[in-house]
């Protein structure tokens, strides 16, 4: 008996371990969260109007393969279904259906045994009650026979469509039920081309409610996204600790990734950033391939993970070899100065264009005192080709969530909005400036929750201090011990 018990604490405790390494395998939102959602649209649309949601289609990436799919994320958001070929239909009050009292419709895909041998399961309408919790669900396939007269209503409204949807000869499908809806809703009509006024079509208005909503985080999300950040920012300290100079922007892009699969986070939010020296000053450089960061050089890392559909954007600019050069530091430090300037005004009440303003203000007369430009006058820090800023030509700040670039209102800030603030400064080779600012690139990017009072950092555990991120960068790093073997010469 007394080994049994002893059995029994040994594997009792070997559980609690399993548990403590895994803290997140249960922290998926719930029906009950997406359930919310669509009640807290209702209480946004106008009397007598249906909102009509659809699923991301299927997009291929060559021949017979598909890229990994990615769900709508306003679908995933109102229904937590994650399988394409599937819509929803979110009515402001309840009507009767089939003799059925309702205020929302899913069309989910038919089971096909071949399909599922290949592809996995699919929740079909028999599972989608249950693991979505909405009970009046069809098959795709029903649609087209679907006795809803959309005259009926004041407004339906929708996201106008785009043509990037493709047959896939299963019926039911996508592209089958898009075809059907425009022909319900008279969707390529001559009223709704000319005369927009005559239809009850409404193409504007579902978005401004979702931006009202998706830009406000709810408890739930906030965990989701405090996960992402973390991942995202130990990702850039191990990397920080690893990098040297030699490797390829493209194995410094996988060290990050590795560290975010480590953590279960499913996808990267946005294709990965990894641009040394010049390849940095490219805003979206996303080839990642140069084959040797160069001892000198800074290298700008604009990564996010993706956890459970929320993603994290952070950026950290770092010296390869370990320390900045006296000008690089003089940039970086600039930059950090503007990132801090906006962070002391930033709470609710505080607008988006103040935000930037501010970053503006404190880099153009850093770069003035620098003598990289003349002054302040428009013509000394346009670029005529672009008619931007030359050297910091972008915005400093939006919301993060389902997308990187996520909805959400841009006027002032909210509590609970999540947003980035990322000043930079991009020195190309050839600019007006003198030469031994060329090819410095820095950007800072943090992910802030905006408070009734202040902000509060998401993404502090990545240092952003020039001799913080020095002090880091002397650590051993977990991936110093990888060695792998040499590929052979086939040639």
């Amino acid at each position: 008996m007394k080994n049994y018990l002893l059995l029994l604490t040994l594997f009792c405790l070997a559980l609690m371990e399993v548990k403590a390494q895994n803290p997140h395998k249960d922290d998926f939102l719930t029906s009950d969260f997406h359930k919310k959602r669509r009640e807290a649209l209702r209480a946004l649309m106008p009397p007598n109007t249906v909102a009509v949601f659809f699923s991301n289609p299927v997009r291929n990436r060559a021949n017979d393969v598909d890229y990994v799919y990615h769900q709508d994320p306003n679908f995933f958001y109102m229904t937590g279904h994650k399988e394409p070929h599937s819509m929803v239909l979110i009515f402001k009050d309840n009507l009767n259906f089939n003799g059925k009292e309702t205020n929302e419709i899913l069309f989910v895909r038919q089971h096909n045994a071949l399909m599922e041998m290949y592809e996995g399961g699919r929740l079909g309408k028999d599972g989608a009650p249950e693991k979505l919790g909405i009970n009046m669900v069809f098959e795709g396939t029903e649609f087209g026979d679907f006795n809803l007269d959309f005259s009926q209503f004041d407004k339906v409204m929708f996201y106008k469509f785009k043509d990037d949807v493709r047959d896939h000869r299963e019926k039911g499908d996508l592209y089958e039920m898009i075809q059907e809806f425009k022909t319900k809703v008279g969707y390529e009509s001559k009223d709704l081309a000319i005369e927009p006024h005559k239809t009850n079509i409404d193409l504007r208005s579902l978005d401004q409610m979702m931006a009202k909503l998706r830009g406000i985080k709810e408890k739930e999300e906030l965990d989701l996204l405090r996960k992402a950040v973390d991942i995202s920012t130990l990702a850039q300290n191990e990397v920080m600790k690893a990098i040297k100079p030699g490797m390829s922007e493209t194995e410094i892009q996988g060290l990050h990734e590795f560290i975010f699969k480590k953590y279960r986070a499913e996808y990267e939010g946005y294709p990965s950033i990894v641009g040394a020296g010049h390849n940095g000053c490219v805003l979206h450089y996303i080839e990642n391939y140069k084959p040797e960061v160069e001892d000198g050089e800074l290298i700008l890392m604009d990564l996010g993970a993706e956890y459970h559909g929320y993603t994290a954007d952070v950026t950290r600019t770092i010296p390869v070899n370990g320390k900045f050069s006296e000008n690089q530091k003089l940039i970086y430090d600039l930059v950090y100065k503007a990132q801090e300037e906006a962070r002391k005004i930033c709470k609710e009440g505080t607008s988006f264009s103040e935000l930037t303003k501010i970053t503006q203000k404190v880099i153009n007369e850093g770069l003035v005192e620098l003598g990289i430009y003349k002054s302040l006058n428009p013509e000394d820090i346009t670029n005529p080709d672009t008619g931007r800023n030359r050297y910091y030509p972008h915005g400093c700040c939006h919301h993060i969530g389902l997308d990187v670039h996520d909805k959400g209102e841009y006027a002032e800030l909210k509590e609970n909005m999540v947003i980035t603030i990322e000043p930079g400064i991009y020195i190309t080779e050839g600019s007006p400036a003198d030469k031994k600012w060329w090819n410095i690139p820095v950007r800072i990017e943090d992910d802030f929750l905006v408070t009734k009072d202040g902000c509060e950092i998401l993404s502090d555990l990545a240092p952003r201090k020039s001799e913080d991120i020095e002090k880091l960068m002397e650590q051993p790093s977990a991936f110093d011990n990888l060695v792998l073997p040499e590929l052979e010469s086939h040639h």
